[in-house]
C-alpha cells in the first residue's frame, strides 16, 4: 500500500491522506487547517499522484476533516464521495457555514481568493455523496479487481466513521477520530472482528492520561456551574458547534430534570443551535443520535441579541452562556463574553473540549490567577479574576483504549496520524511490542506500508 499524509503542516490540521492499494486510489478526508487562512490552510492536493480517485471517503464533519472537500471534488469531478448517513446530511450545512466565514474573512483580512468555493459547488457536491450505512459494505471495481469498503461507527461525533478496506486477503483499518466512551447524544465506537494487517490510527490523546471518568467530570462541571450561579456570577462554556454544543445541551437538560442545576437563564447561539435541528432529524430518521429539539424549549434557552464585549457593557444578564467558538477564537461570541467575565471573581470560564495552546482559549487556560491578558482584537487588557477550569469530556479515545485496540488487532503495521509529536512518541514507545513496523509519517513523503 502506498501512503501519503497530505497535511503539509503535520500534527492536527488539514487532515487528508492518500492511499493506493493495488489498482485503487483513495483519499480519506479533506480538511482545512483551523489556525491558518488562504491556500496555506489546505492539504497538498498537488501531491496526489493519481489522475483519478476511485473514492473520496469522509470520516466526519469537523472542518479539519471536511473543510476543503469541495476543492478536492473539483479536482476529481468523477470521484464518488462516501460518507455515513448522518455525515451526508451534516456536511453541506457545515460547508455552507464555512463559505459564510470565508466571506467575512475576505473583507476583514483582505483575502481576495475567499471564499475558496461557492454555495452552488456545495449543492453539486451533495449530489455526489453516497450515503453509506454503518457496516454495509460497498464494493469498488478497477481493472477486474475489487476493493471492499465498510464504515464502522467511530463514536467521536454524530456521523463519525472508521473505515475498513479489504483488498484480496489484506485488511486496512483507519480509525479516523474515534471514541469508545458513550456520550449523551451518541454511542461509542464499534470495531470489526478479527485481526487487521495495517492499522492507521489517531494519536490525539497520547500525552493525556485520564484521571476521572466522564460521569465524574460531568458532576464536577455541574458543581462548578452551580458555584458561580450561587455566587451571583455567570458561566461561559465555549463549545464547538458540531457535537459539543448538543452534548452540553443534553447535559444541562438532564441536570435540570434531575434538579441538579440551580435556576439560571441559559443562552446559546450560532451554528450549534441550527445544527440542533439536524440532530433532531437524525434522531427521527436513523435513531443513531439521541437528541430532541424540544429540550432547547424545555431549557428556555435564549439567543444573543447583540455581540457582548466589555465595550458594549459586558454581560448584562447573569446566566449560563453556551457559546461558540470552543477555542475562544478572536471576533467570536465566546471571545467577547470571555473578555467580559475575565475580571469577575464570581464568574467562571469552563472549557469542555480540546483547545489548541496557540489559540486565545489555550492561552487563557495556561494563565495563573492575577495575570493580565490582552484581548487584542478588542484592545482590552484585563486581569484574570474569574475561575478558569478544564473538564475532560473529550470526544477522542483515551490512549489506554487505543493501545488495547491495537493489541487486539495485532497488525503487521501501524501508521500514526492526527496527533502532536509528543503524542506520537507515546504510541511509538507503547506499541513497540505490538508490531515491529510503526510509522510516524513525515508529511508529503511517500511510504510503502
Amino acid at each position: 500500500m502506498k501512503f501519503i499524509d497530505l497535511n503539509s503542516k503535520g500534527g492536527i490540521g488539514a487532515n487528508s491522506i492518500y492511499l493506493e492499494i493495488g489498482p485503487f486510489s483513495l483519499v480519506i478526508d479533506s480538511g482545512m487547517h483551523p489556525k491558518m487562512t488562504g491556500r496555506e490552510a489546505l492539504p497538498a492536493f498537488d501531491r496526489i499522484p493519481a489522475q483519478h480517485l476511485d473514492a473520496i471517503v469522509l470520516t466526519h464533519c469537523h472542518l479539519d476533516h471536511l473543510g476543503s472537500l469541495p476543492l478536492l471534488a473539483r479536482q476529481f469531478p468523477a470521484s464518488p464521495v462516501i460518507a455515513s448517513v448522518p455525515s451526508a446530511l451534516l456536511a453541506p450545512r457545515m460547508l455552507h457555514n464555512s463559505v459564510s466565514v470565508m466571506t467575512l474573512q475576505r473583507d476583514e483580512l483582505g483575502l481576495k481568493e475567499y471564499p475558496l468555493y461557492t454555495r452552488s459547488e456545495i449543492e453539486r457536491l451533495s449530489e455526489r455523496i453516497l450515503e453509506t450505512p454503518y457496516k454495509k459494505t460497498r464494493h469498488l471495481e478497477s481493472g477486474g479487481e475489487e476493493l471492499s469498503l465498510t464504515l464502522y461507527p467511530a463514536g467521536h461525533i454524530a456521523g463519525a466513521a472508521s473505515v475498513l478496506l479489504e483488498y484480496k486477503h489484506r485488511k486496512i483499518f483507519i480509525t479516523g477520530d474515534i471514541s469508545f466512551n458513550e456520550q449523551w447524544t451518541i454511542g461509542g465506537a464499534g470495531l470489526p472482528d478479527g485481526r487487521v494487517d495495517t492499522l492507521i490510527m489517531e494519536a490525539t490523546r497520547g500525552q493525556t492520561q485520564r484521571v476521572a471518568s466522564r460521569a465524574e467530570e460531568a458532576e464536577r462541571l455541574l458543581m462548578s456551574i452551580n458555584d458561580s450561579i450561587e455566587s451571583g456570577g455567570s458561566v461561559l462554556i465555549p463549545v464547538f458547534a458540531l457535537g459539543r454544543m448538543q452534548e452540553m445541551l443534553m447535559l444541562l437538560a438532564n441536570a435540570r430534570r434531575e434538579n441538579n442545576l440551580l435556576p439560571a437563564p441559559i443562552f446559546c447561539s450560532g451554528l450549534g443551535v441550527d445544527l440542533a435541528d439536524y440532530f433532531d432529524e437524525l434522531h427521527r430518521r436513523t435513531g443513531l443520535v439521541r437528541f430532541s429539539r424540544k429540550l432547547i424549549k424545555d431549557l428556555r434557552a435564549r439567543g444573543l441579541s447583540e455581540y457582548i464585549s466589555p465595550h458594549t457593557g459586558g454581560v448584562k444578564q447573569k446566566g449560563i452562556y453556551l457559546i461558540s467558538s470552543g477555542m475562544v477564537v478572536e471576533k467570536t461570541p465566546s471571545y467577547g463574553i470571555a473578555a467580559s467575565l475575565f475580571t469577575d471573581p464570581s464568574s467562571a470560564i469552563l472549557f469542555v473540549g480540546y483547545c489548541d495552546s496557540d489559540t486565545p482559549g489555550g492561552e487563557i487556560i495556561s494563565m495563573k490567577h492575577g495575570q493580565r491578558y490582552l484581548f487584542e482584537t478588542l484592545d482590552y487588557d484585563a486581569e484574570l479574576k474569574a475561575r478558569v477550569e478544564c473538564f475532560d469530556l473529550s470526544g477522542h479515545a483515551d490512549r489506554e483504549d487505543l493501545v488495547k485496540m491495537a493489541e487486539n488487532f495485532a497488525p503487521r503495521s501501524i501508521v500514526l496520524t492526527h496527533g502532536d509529536p509528543g503524542a506520537r512518541v507515546f504510541f511509538k514507545d507503547k506499541l513497540n511490542g505490538v508490531c515491529d513496523n510503526i510509522l510516524d509519517p513525515v508529511p508529503l513523503q511517500t511510504y510503502i506500508v
